[in-house]
């Protein structure tokens, strides 16, 4: 059993990875950046260390950075969460040179199953259907529309070592084609560390299911249960719930069994999860995910399984402590998670919507688990992904699982930024959701989100008076933790926070000709130019925030009068980008 683990990520699942070791008597290691200086996971770790820089490339992908801060902890595991490092073959292999156990799969199977190219072939091999589509990489924007005009459009452009929905990108027609391959590939390579890209058949009304499985060194592998993953927007999962409702007798038992010989065709052990598409009683492979997922803790609350304690003694060499037929019988109830995300759901945009959380209350009760990176005071970056905490709910069924949800929602408070919770609620009270009508497309095309309205509160009230404050030095990069009165309005705590700025969006609903960025982020793209005519709904500029690029487009007829930023540019909630008369 390994002594001491660093958590080679941030946020929630640092957090989550962080208590399982320490139930376990393993003492624990995180990394941060200058953003995550004072951030929750590297308040609960045992020993903490900076990586130096504030973009994800420059530290949580940084490898030379990481390996350093291994050698100097002296961590003899590394648990890489998912996203950043969690399915990049040469950075497990760097791990397993060390001496250091990696906990996660092989690095052969990272590389097979990662590329979801690859994967489409082993999949095959394994007997799984697949969504038809490319099984090599694409390069060209000739060969995507060719690929349409023979298939038929709609087509998914989607990340070939990604996962998430991040780098995906569905286009409709041959004229959109290129754009959307240069978004894709930018996308895929500011969160993944890669660019390459494949195409497939996008369904026109699926279901996303997904199966949980873990295996061993022993060649062992069981499934755990299967998850529903449908309620989606920019094909993220907004809501996932465990196990997949309403599927016809049979199903659930032929995708897990698919999903183990898929995992059994490239020898893999260690937590992993196969996605399938699924639509009119038939289902289709769709790629599968070399890491614990977000909504790994949906399968948790159904079977009483800790999978990252499983994780951490499959890499230690144990067999799994249970049998198919062990965690068959261990089912029981409903499970549903939500992913509270810093985002502004009104009229169903989404926008991200970083800033710092000044009230953060979570709810509690029967059958209500909350799993989170964040406090109240902790700030939200642009620079990394928005999911600030995940509520989870089990149920005696279904019925009882939505309603405790809408509940505990209900009960949550989130204040300073916002978020998703007014859609999730809306989704949970819809008659669709409840009869299992809905699909991946649903939240985006039938889901009237129209009249969803989103505050952000006012920051912090002002305060006076001495207050004992924590603030943290660095002596050779690893973190300590000082303690000091200070004053309460001012000083240690608060000198690195600030009021949330207003969000745009509410203002721009008259129609005044100032393109304004609705949260901070950065300029990828200007597509307009002095002079240039536009109509109402052209894109002028294309912002990315939270690793998510977000067209901005005019919301009047006129002529371009001034842009005031270009490519690369920082920009924050309010500023106006572009002026159109």
């Amino acid at each position: 059993m390994p002594k001491k683990i660093l958590i080679a990520n941030r946020g929630e699942i640092a957090v989550r990875v962080i208590r399982t070791a320490r139930e376990m008597g393993i003492a624990t290691v995180a990394v941060y950046s200058e953003l995550d200086r004072n951030a929750l996971h590297v308040r609960l770790a045992d020993e903490a260390y900076a990586l130096g820089g504030e973009t994800a490339a420059q530290s949580y992908l940084n490898t030379d950075a990481i390996l350093n801060v291994i050698r100097q902890s002296g961590a003899d595991a590394v648990h890489p969460g998912y996203g950043f490092f969690s399915e990049n073959a040469d950075f497990a292999q760097a791990i397993t040179d060390m001496g250091v156990a990696f906990i996660g799969p092989p690095p052969a199977a990272i590389v097979e199953m990662g590329d979801k190219v690859s994967s489409r072939k082993a999949a095959l091999r394994g007997g799984a259907p697949i969504v038809p589509g490319t099984t090599e990489f694409v390069h060209s924007a000739a060969e995507i529309v060719e690929f349409g005009e023979t298939n038929g459009w709609p087509i998914a452009i989607k990340a070939a070592f990604g996962g998430g929905g991040r780098g995906m990108k569905v286009v409709k027609d041959a004229a959109s084609v290129p754009e959307a391959m240069d978004s894709a590939k930018r996308e895929s390579k500011a969160f993944f560390g890669r660019d390459e890209i494949y195409v497939e058949r996008y369904l026109t009304w699926p279901r996303h299911v997904e199966v949980q499985l873990v295996g061993d060194k022993h060649g062992n592998v069981v499934w755990v249960s299967s998850r529903d993953c449908s309620a989606q927007r920019r094909h993220q999962k907004l809501i996932e719930e465990a196990p997949a409702p309403a599927l016809p007798e049979g199903v659930e038992q032929a995708m897990g069994e698919a999903a183990v010989k898929a995992a059994r065709a490239v020898g893999y052990y260690n937590a992993g999860t196969v996605e399938f598409i699924y639509q009119d009683g038939d289902f289709f492979f769709l790629e599968m995910n070399t890491r614990l997922q977000v909504e790994h803790p949906v399968s948790e609350v159904i079977t009483g399984i800790d999978l990252v304690e499983w994780q951490i003694r499959v890499a230690d060499g144990e067999k799994l402590p249970m049998t198919q037929e062990q965690v068959n019988a261990a089912r029981h109830g409903h499970g549903i998670e939500i992913r509270i995300n810093a985002e502004n759901p009104a009229g169903g945009k989404f926008l991200p919507s970083p800033g710092t959380i000044t009230t953060l209350k979570v709810p509690d009760g029967f059958g209500v688990r909350f799993d989170s990176g964040y406090e109240s005071g902790d700030t939200v970056s642009q620079y990394y992904d928005n999911l600030i905490g995940k509520l989870i709910v089990w149920g005696k069924d279904r019925p009882t699982a939505i309603a405790r949800t809408i509940r505990a929602l209900d009960e949550m408070q989130v204040e300073g930024v916002h978020t998703t919770i007014p859609a999730d609620l809306a989704i949970l009270r819809h008659p669709d959701f409840a009869a299992v009508l809905h699909s991946t497309k649903w939240v985006e095309e039938k889901l009237d989100l129209s009249t969803i309205a989103s505050q952000t509160p006012a920051g912090e009230p002002p305060a006076a008076g001495l207050v004992e404050k924590t603030t943290t030095v660095e002596v050779n990069g690893k973190r300590f933790e000082v303690r000091a009165w200070v004053p309460e309005s001012g000083g240690v705590a608060a000198s690195g926070r600030r009021a949330p700025r207003a969000s745009a969006a509410a203002s721009n609903a008259v129609a005044t000709g100032d393109v304004i960025a609705p949260m901070q982020g950065t300029i990828v793209k200007v597509l307009v130019e002095v002079g240039q005519e536009v109509k109402p709904g052209d894109a002028v500029v294309v912002l990315e925030a939270m690793k998510m690029e977000n067209q901005l487009q005019a919301d009047k007829a006129g002529t371009v009068k001034a842009v005031n930023v270009q490519a690369g540019d920082k920009v924050g909630a309010g500023d106006v980008l572009v002026i159109i008369a």
